[in-house]
Protein backbone atom coordinates (compact mmCIF):
# COMPACT_ATOMS: atom_id res chain seq x y z
CA UNK A 1 0.00 0.00 0.00
CA UNK A 2 2.84 2.42 1.03
CA UNK A 3 4.41 1.41 -2.57
CA UNK A 4 1.51 2.35 -4.63
CA UNK A 5 1.11 5.33 -2.66
CA UNK A 6 4.54 6.67 -3.32
CA UNK A 7 4.22 5.50 -7.00
CA UNK A 8 1.13 7.77 -7.05
CA UNK A 9 3.43 10.55 -5.33
CA UNK A 10 5.91 10.70 -8.33
CA UNK A 11 3.32 10.97 -11.27
CA UNK A 12 1.57 13.58 -9.93
CA UNK A 13 5.20 15.15 -9.53
CA UNK A 14 6.26 14.02 -13.21
CA UNK A 15 2.67 15.61 -14.16
CA UNK A 16 3.13 19.24 -12.43
CA UNK A 17 6.56 19.34 -13.75
CA UNK A 18 5.74 18.88 -17.40
CA UNK A 19 2.87 21.64 -16.92
CA UNK A 20 5.41 23.91 -15.42
CA UNK A 21 7.97 23.76 -18.39
CA UNK A 22 4.41 23.95 -20.87
CA UNK A 23 3.35 27.14 -19.12
CA UNK A 24 7.13 28.65 -18.97
CA UNK A 25 7.24 28.04 -23.19
CA UNK A 26 4.23 29.03 -24.18
CA UNK A 27 5.12 32.70 -21.96
CA UNK A 28 8.63 33.15 -23.70
CA UNK A 29 6.85 32.44 -26.82
CA UNK A 30 4.45 35.02 -26.12
CA UNK A 31 6.58 37.71 -24.64
CA UNK A 32 10.11 37.68 -26.46
CA UNK A 33 12.96 39.34 -24.77
CA UNK A 34 14.92 42.82 -25.22
CA UNK A 35 17.62 41.03 -27.48
CA UNK A 36 15.53 39.85 -30.07
CA UNK A 37 13.54 42.20 -30.78
CA UNK A 38 10.26 41.67 -33.78
CA UNK A 39 11.60 44.08 -36.93
CA UNK A 40 8.28 45.72 -38.18
CA UNK A 41 9.26 46.44 -42.19
CA UNK A 42 7.15 49.80 -43.29
CA UNK A 43 5.57 50.25 -46.36
CA UNK A 44 7.53 52.64 -49.31
CA UNK A 45 6.13 56.03 -49.33
CA UNK A 46 5.39 57.17 -52.99
CA UNK A 47 7.03 60.43 -53.14
CA UNK A 48 4.67 63.20 -54.22
CA UNK A 49 5.30 64.73 -57.32
CA UNK A 50 6.59 68.48 -55.90
CA UNK A 51 9.28 66.67 -53.99
CA UNK A 52 10.97 65.58 -57.48
CA UNK A 53 10.71 68.86 -58.94
CA UNK A 54 14.04 70.41 -60.57
CA UNK A 55 15.01 73.98 -61.89
CA UNK A 56 18.12 74.44 -63.22
CA UNK A 57 18.99 76.71 -65.86
CA UNK A 58 22.12 78.57 -67.89
CA UNK A 59 23.26 81.50 -69.69
CA UNK A 60 25.62 82.85 -72.34
CA UNK A 61 26.78 85.66 -73.33
CA UNK A 62 28.99 86.37 -76.53
CA UNK A 63 31.31 88.66 -78.09
CA UNK A 64 32.30 88.26 -82.25
CA UNK A 65 33.82 91.14 -83.24
CA UNK A 66 37.47 90.84 -82.48
CA UNK A 67 39.85 90.30 -85.14
CA UNK A 68 37.07 89.78 -87.62
CA UNK A 69 38.19 90.48 -91.62
CA UNK A 70 35.10 90.54 -92.89
CA UNK A 71 31.43 92.52 -91.46
CA UNK A 72 29.64 91.66 -94.41
CA UNK A 73 30.12 87.67 -93.71
CA UNK A 74 27.08 85.96 -91.34
CA UNK A 75 25.74 82.87 -90.42
CA UNK A 76 21.68 83.84 -89.61
CA UNK A 77 21.32 80.30 -88.12
CA UNK A 78 24.01 80.08 -86.41
CA UNK A 79 24.16 83.47 -84.39
CA UNK A 80 22.50 86.70 -85.19
CA UNK A 81 25.34 88.83 -83.68
CA UNK A 82 27.79 87.76 -86.49
CA UNK A 83 29.19 91.41 -88.65
CA UNK A 84 28.05 94.38 -88.71
CA UNK A 85 26.34 96.50 -86.24
CA UNK A 86 26.53 93.91 -83.51
CA UNK A 87 27.85 93.46 -80.71
CA UNK A 88 27.77 91.84 -76.63
CA UNK A 89 24.81 89.55 -77.32
CA UNK A 90 23.16 87.22 -74.86
CA UNK A 91 23.37 83.86 -76.91
CA UNK A 92 20.75 81.75 -74.97
CA UNK A 93 19.01 82.26 -71.22
CA UNK A 94 17.65 79.31 -70.46
CA UNK A 95 15.52 77.91 -67.34
CA UNK A 96 14.42 74.00 -67.14
CA UNK A 97 11.41 72.84 -65.10
CA UNK A 98 11.51 69.17 -65.06
CA UNK A 99 10.08 66.34 -62.46
CA UNK A 100 9.27 62.73 -62.12
CA UNK A 101 5.67 62.73 -61.48
CA UNK A 102 5.08 59.45 -60.85
CA UNK A 103 7.42 55.75 -61.62
CA UNK A 104 6.35 56.15 -65.38
CA UNK A 105 4.95 59.82 -65.91
CA UNK A 106 8.05 62.54 -65.97
CA UNK A 107 7.40 65.72 -67.92
CA UNK A 108 9.92 68.88 -68.91
CA UNK A 109 9.46 72.10 -70.10
CA UNK A 110 12.26 74.76 -71.26
CA UNK A 111 11.78 78.74 -72.05
CA UNK A 112 14.51 80.53 -73.69
CA UNK A 113 14.79 84.02 -72.97
CA UNK A 114 16.95 85.38 -75.54
CA UNK A 115 14.78 84.61 -78.60
CA UNK A 116 14.59 87.01 -81.21
CA UNK A 117 11.47 88.83 -82.35
CA UNK A 118 13.06 90.48 -85.02
CA UNK A 119 16.42 91.92 -86.50
CA UNK A 120 15.46 95.01 -83.94
CA UNK A 121 14.09 93.06 -81.21
CA UNK A 122 15.47 91.14 -79.10
CA UNK A 123 15.35 88.77 -75.57
CA UNK A 124 11.69 87.50 -75.99
CA UNK A 125 10.60 84.72 -73.77
CA UNK A 126 9.95 81.82 -76.49
CA UNK A 127 8.72 77.83 -75.69
CA UNK A 128 11.76 75.57 -76.66
CA UNK A 129 10.97 72.16 -74.96
CA UNK A 130 7.51 71.06 -73.25
CA UNK A 131 6.83 67.74 -73.33
CA UNK A 132 5.79 64.46 -71.07
CA UNK A 133 7.42 60.97 -70.90
CA UNK A 134 5.15 57.76 -70.53
CA UNK A 135 7.04 54.57 -69.20
CA UNK A 136 5.48 50.95 -69.78
CA UNK A 137 7.69 49.20 -67.47
CA UNK A 138 9.03 49.46 -63.84
CA UNK A 139 12.85 50.75 -64.92
CA UNK A 140 11.02 53.33 -68.04
CA UNK A 141 13.12 50.98 -70.91
CA UNK A 142 10.05 51.37 -73.39
CA UNK A 143 8.37 54.97 -72.94
CA UNK A 144 6.80 57.44 -75.83
CA UNK A 145 7.80 61.16 -75.39
CA UNK A 146 4.41 63.36 -76.30
CA UNK A 147 4.78 67.42 -77.09
CA UNK A 148 7.48 69.57 -78.25
CA UNK A 149 11.08 68.54 -78.08
CA UNK A 150 14.25 67.48 -80.02
CA UNK A 151 13.72 65.06 -83.32
CA UNK A 152 15.91 62.28 -82.97
CA UNK A 153 18.39 63.12 -85.84
CA UNK A 154 22.02 63.70 -85.53
CA UNK A 155 24.28 63.79 -82.37
CA UNK A 156 24.83 67.40 -82.21
CA UNK A 157 21.45 67.64 -82.25
CA UNK A 158 20.90 65.90 -79.43
CA UNK A 159 23.79 67.55 -77.72
CA UNK A 160 22.79 70.21 -75.62
CA UNK A 161 23.91 74.05 -76.00
CA UNK A 162 25.14 73.94 -72.36
CA UNK A 163 27.40 71.01 -73.20
CA UNK A 164 28.89 71.02 -76.76
CA UNK A 165 32.31 72.34 -77.80
CA UNK A 166 31.97 74.59 -80.87
CA UNK A 167 29.89 77.75 -80.22
CA UNK A 168 27.28 77.02 -83.17
CA UNK A 169 26.12 73.40 -84.39
CA UNK A 170 27.14 72.74 -87.90
CA UNK A 171 24.97 73.26 -90.97
CA UNK A 172 24.96 70.34 -92.53
CA UNK A 173 22.86 68.58 -90.07
CA UNK A 174 21.73 71.67 -88.21
CA UNK A 175 20.04 72.53 -91.65
CA UNK A 176 17.52 69.53 -90.89
CA UNK A 177 15.64 71.27 -87.78
CA UNK A 178 15.60 74.63 -87.19
CA UNK A 179 16.06 74.50 -83.36
CA UNK A 180 16.45 70.81 -83.79
CA UNK A 181 12.85 70.18 -82.65
CA UNK A 182 9.38 69.84 -83.92
CA UNK A 183 5.70 68.82 -82.24
CA UNK A 184 5.20 64.91 -82.44
CA UNK A 185 5.39 61.29 -80.64
CA UNK A 186 8.37 59.25 -80.70
CA UNK A 187 8.91 56.07 -78.89
CA UNK A 188 12.39 55.41 -77.29
CA UNK A 189 13.89 52.23 -75.89
CA UNK A 190 17.20 51.49 -73.79
CA UNK A 191 17.94 48.83 -71.67
CA UNK A 192 18.43 50.32 -68.09
CA UNK A 193 22.24 50.03 -68.48
CA UNK A 194 22.51 52.21 -71.59
CA UNK A 195 20.16 54.53 -69.74
CA UNK A 196 22.43 54.76 -67.18
CA UNK A 197 25.66 55.12 -69.44
CA UNK A 198 23.61 57.99 -71.42
CA UNK A 199 23.17 59.63 -68.14
CA UNK A 200 26.77 59.79 -66.99
CA UNK A 201 28.20 60.66 -70.21
CA UNK A 202 26.69 64.33 -69.57
CA UNK A 203 26.96 64.51 -65.92
CA UNK A 204 30.91 63.46 -66.01
CA UNK A 205 31.18 66.13 -68.18
CA UNK A 206 32.35 63.86 -71.58
CA UNK A 207 29.99 66.00 -73.66
CA UNK A 208 27.37 63.01 -74.05
CA UNK A 209 24.03 63.82 -76.25
CA UNK A 210 21.85 62.96 -73.71
CA UNK A 211 19.20 59.95 -73.25
CA UNK A 212 17.39 59.77 -76.83
CA UNK A 213 17.61 55.84 -76.63
CA UNK A 214 19.19 52.78 -78.13
CA UNK A 215 15.94 52.80 -80.64
CA UNK A 216 13.85 55.97 -81.37
CA UNK A 217 11.10 56.13 -84.03
CA UNK A 218 7.99 58.80 -84.34
CA UNK A 219 6.33 60.58 -86.64
CA UNK A 220 6.00 65.02 -85.89
CA UNK A 221 4.72 67.88 -87.49
CA UNK A 222 7.83 68.95 -90.21
CA UNK A 223 7.70 72.71 -89.99
CA UNK A 224 10.55 72.32 -87.28
CA UNK A 225 9.70 74.11 -84.03
CA UNK A 226 6.99 76.73 -82.89
CA UNK A 227 5.33 76.47 -86.46
CA UNK A 228 1.91 75.74 -86.98
CA UNK A 229 1.42 72.25 -89.29
CA UNK A 230 1.18 73.25 -93.01
CA UNK A 231 -0.21 69.89 -95.01
CA UNK A 232 -1.92 66.56 -94.12
CA UNK A 233 1.14 64.47 -93.87
CA UNK A 234 3.38 63.87 -90.87
CA UNK A 235 7.45 63.47 -90.97
CA UNK A 236 8.51 59.96 -89.98
CA UNK A 237 11.85 59.56 -88.58
CA UNK A 238 13.77 56.73 -86.90
CA UNK A 239 17.33 56.38 -85.55
CA UNK A 240 20.05 53.65 -83.86
CA UNK A 241 22.65 54.59 -81.69
CA UNK A 242 24.57 52.72 -79.46
CA UNK A 243 27.24 53.42 -76.97
CA UNK A 244 29.74 50.75 -75.93
CA UNK A 245 32.85 50.53 -73.59
CA UNK A 246 36.32 49.61 -75.41
CA UNK A 247 38.90 49.36 -71.95
CA UNK A 248 39.12 52.85 -71.22
CA UNK A 249 37.19 54.59 -74.05
CA UNK A 250 33.72 54.61 -75.21
CA UNK A 251 32.45 54.71 -78.68
CA UNK A 252 28.89 55.15 -79.73
CA UNK A 253 27.76 54.57 -83.39
CA UNK A 254 24.55 56.16 -84.88
CA UNK A 255 22.50 56.17 -87.84
CA UNK A 256 19.27 57.80 -88.37
CA UNK A 257 16.93 59.48 -91.08
CA UNK A 258 13.76 60.70 -91.73
CA UNK A 259 11.35 61.70 -94.68
CA UNK A 260 8.16 63.53 -95.35
CA UNK A 261 7.37 66.99 -97.05
CA UNK A 262 7.93 70.29 -96.32
CA UNK A 263 6.17 73.40 -97.15
CA UNK A 264 8.08 76.68 -97.55
CA UNK A 265 5.71 79.34 -95.75
CA UNK A 266 4.14 81.91 -98.29
CA UNK A 267 5.82 84.78 -96.05
CA UNK A 268 9.45 82.96 -96.56
CA UNK A 269 8.88 83.33 -100.57
CA UNK A 270 9.68 86.29 -102.25
CA UNK A 271 7.32 87.70 -104.83
CA UNK A 272 7.67 86.30 -108.80
CA UNK A 273 9.52 83.88 -107.93
CA UNK A 274 8.50 79.83 -108.72
CA UNK A 275 7.47 77.09 -106.46
CA UNK A 276 6.19 73.65 -106.73
CA UNK A 277 2.19 73.23 -106.26
CA UNK A 278 0.98 74.21 -102.58
CA UNK A 279 4.89 75.34 -102.20
CA UNK A 280 4.85 71.55 -100.82
CA UNK A 281 8.72 69.68 -101.09
CA UNK A 282 9.94 66.15 -100.57
CA UNK A 283 12.53 66.28 -97.47
CA UNK A 284 14.23 63.98 -96.66
CA UNK A 285 17.70 62.66 -95.20
CA UNK A 286 19.98 59.81 -93.70
CA UNK A 287 23.01 60.53 -91.81
CA UNK A 288 25.99 58.63 -89.95
CA UNK A 289 27.50 59.54 -86.82
CA UNK A 290 30.66 57.79 -84.34
CA UNK A 291 32.05 59.26 -81.24
CA UNK A 292 34.75 58.76 -79.64
CA UNK A 293 34.59 60.80 -75.85
CA UNK A 294 37.50 62.41 -74.67
CA UNK A 295 38.93 60.01 -72.48
CA UNK A 296 41.30 61.97 -73.16
CA UNK A 297 40.96 62.24 -76.87
CA UNK A 298 38.05 62.77 -78.50
CA UNK A 299 36.70 62.53 -81.85
CA UNK A 300 33.36 63.79 -83.18
CA UNK A 301 32.22 63.64 -86.89
CA UNK A 302 28.71 62.90 -88.61
CA UNK A 303 27.61 62.90 -92.47
CA UNK A 304 24.53 63.18 -94.02
CA UNK A 305 23.21 63.03 -97.56
CA UNK A 306 19.50 63.65 -98.91
CA UNK A 307 16.51 66.57 -100.65
CA UNK A 308 15.01 69.05 -99.81
CA UNK A 309 13.67 72.80 -101.11
CA UNK A 310 16.40 75.17 -101.95
CA UNK A 311 16.73 78.04 -104.52
CA UNK A 312 17.79 77.80 -108.11
CA UNK A 313 19.16 81.03 -109.35
CA UNK A 314 19.59 80.03 -113.00
CA UNK A 315 15.80 78.90 -113.21
CA UNK A 316 14.45 82.17 -110.34
CA UNK A 317 12.36 79.03 -108.31
CA UNK A 318 12.28 76.94 -105.46
CA UNK A 319 13.09 73.67 -106.68
CA UNK A 320 13.55 69.98 -104.89
CA UNK A 321 17.62 69.83 -105.08
CA UNK A 322 19.99 67.18 -103.42
CA UNK A 323 21.98 68.16 -100.25
CA UNK A 324 25.30 66.74 -98.72
CA UNK A 325 27.26 67.65 -95.91
CA UNK A 326 28.85 67.03 -92.49
CA UNK A 327 31.99 68.07 -89.23
CA UNK A 328 34.61 66.13 -87.89
CA UNK A 329 35.51 67.74 -84.93
CA UNK A 330 38.77 66.52 -82.49
CA UNK A 331 39.16 67.39 -78.65
CA UNK A 332 41.46 66.53 -75.93
CA UNK A 333 40.63 67.12 -72.56
CA UNK A 334 43.30 68.23 -69.42
CA UNK A 335 42.97 68.52 -66.41
CA UNK A 336 44.89 70.49 -63.20
CA UNK A 337 43.46 70.07 -60.00
CA UNK A 338 39.90 70.47 -60.31
CA UNK A 339 40.47 72.82 -63.43
CA UNK A 340 39.24 71.67 -67.02
CA UNK A 341 40.88 72.53 -70.10
CA UNK A 342 39.40 71.24 -73.60
CA UNK A 343 41.38 72.59 -76.62
CA UNK A 344 39.34 71.35 -80.13
CA UNK A 345 39.46 71.87 -84.07
CA UNK A 346 36.75 71.39 -86.09
CA UNK A 347 36.28 71.26 -89.99
CA UNK A 348 33.13 71.37 -91.89
CA UNK A 349 31.41 71.72 -95.12
CA UNK A 350 27.86 71.91 -96.48
CA UNK A 351 26.21 72.15 -99.87
CA UNK A 352 22.55 72.44 -99.89
CA UNK A 353 19.77 74.61 -99.19
CA UNK A 354 18.06 75.55 -95.67
CA UNK A 355 14.37 75.52 -96.03
CA UNK A 356 13.06 77.29 -93.54
CA UNK A 357 14.99 80.41 -94.72
CA UNK A 358 13.89 82.88 -97.32
CA UNK A 359 13.20 81.36 -100.25
CA UNK A 360 14.94 78.30 -98.99
CA UNK A 361 18.33 79.99 -99.09
CA UNK A 362 20.97 78.45 -101.10
CA UNK A 363 24.11 77.30 -99.28
CA UNK A 364 28.14 76.45 -99.69
CA UNK A 365 29.54 76.36 -96.74
CA UNK A 366 33.22 75.16 -95.46
CA UNK A 367 34.81 76.27 -91.95
CA UNK A 368 37.31 76.11 -89.71
CA UNK A 369 37.37 76.36 -85.96
CA UNK A 370 39.94 75.98 -83.89
CA UNK A 371 38.75 77.05 -80.06
CA UNK A 372 39.48 76.27 -76.80
CA UNK A 373 37.31 75.50 -73.36
CA UNK A 374 38.21 76.15 -69.85
CA UNK A 375 36.44 75.43 -66.67
CA UNK A 376 37.55 76.81 -63.48
CA UNK A 377 34.47 74.87 -61.88
CA UNK A 378 31.63 73.35 -62.61
CA UNK A 379 29.29 76.82 -62.64
CA UNK A 380 31.37 78.64 -65.09
CA UNK A 381 32.78 78.16 -68.43
CA UNK A 382 34.87 80.25 -70.69
CA UNK A 383 34.98 79.60 -74.63
CA UNK A 384 37.76 81.11 -77.32
CA UNK A 385 36.83 80.19 -80.65
CA UNK A 386 38.70 81.37 -84.37
CA UNK A 387 36.75 80.71 -87.23
CA UNK A 388 37.75 80.75 -90.70
CA UNK A 389 34.98 80.78 -92.89
CA UNK A 390 33.95 80.25 -96.44
CA UNK A 391 30.63 81.04 -97.45
CA UNK A 392 28.10 81.45 -100.49
CA UNK A 393 24.15 81.52 -99.29
CA UNK A 394 22.02 83.15 -101.88
CA UNK A 395 18.14 83.85 -102.10
CA UNK A 396 16.18 85.71 -104.75
CA UNK A 397 17.21 89.33 -103.42
CA UNK A 398 20.59 88.70 -102.79
CA UNK A 399 21.78 86.45 -105.86
CA UNK A 400 25.54 86.26 -106.15
CA UNK A 401 26.66 86.54 -102.52
CA UNK A 402 30.05 84.95 -101.60
CA UNK A 403 31.61 86.18 -98.06
CA UNK A 404 34.88 85.08 -96.61
CA UNK A 405 36.26 85.96 -93.54
CA UNK A 406 37.86 85.47 -89.81
CA UNK A 407 36.83 86.54 -86.42
CA UNK A 408 37.86 85.84 -82.78
CA UNK A 409 34.49 84.86 -80.51
CA UNK A 410 34.02 84.71 -77.02
CA UNK A 411 31.44 82.88 -75.06
CA UNK A 412 31.14 82.84 -71.13
CA UNK A 413 28.18 80.52 -69.31
CA UNK A 414 27.21 80.15 -66.13
CA UNK A 415 25.53 76.52 -64.80
CA UNK A 416 23.02 76.84 -62.14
Amino acid sequence: MLKHYLNMCKVRGLVILILVLMCSELKAQSSPTPATPVEVVKPEKEKHWYESFNIRGYLQIRYNRLLETNEDLGCEQCDASWGKDAGVFIRRARIIFSGQISKQVYFYIQPDFASSASSTNQHFGQLRDAYMDIGFDRENEFRVRLGQSKVPYGFENMQSSQNRLPLDRNDAINSALKNERDLGAFFYWAPKNKRAMFSSLVKTGLKGSGDYGVFAFGVFNGQTANKPELNNELHMVGRLSYPVEIGSQIVEASIQGYTGKFVVPKESVTAGIRTAVDREYTDQRVAGSFVLYPKPFGIQAEYNIGEGPEFNKATDSIETKSLYGGYVTFSYMTQFNSQYVIPFVRYQYYNGGKKFELDARSYEVEDWELGVEWQPSPKFELVAMYTISKRKYEDAKVRDNFQEGSLLRLQAQINF
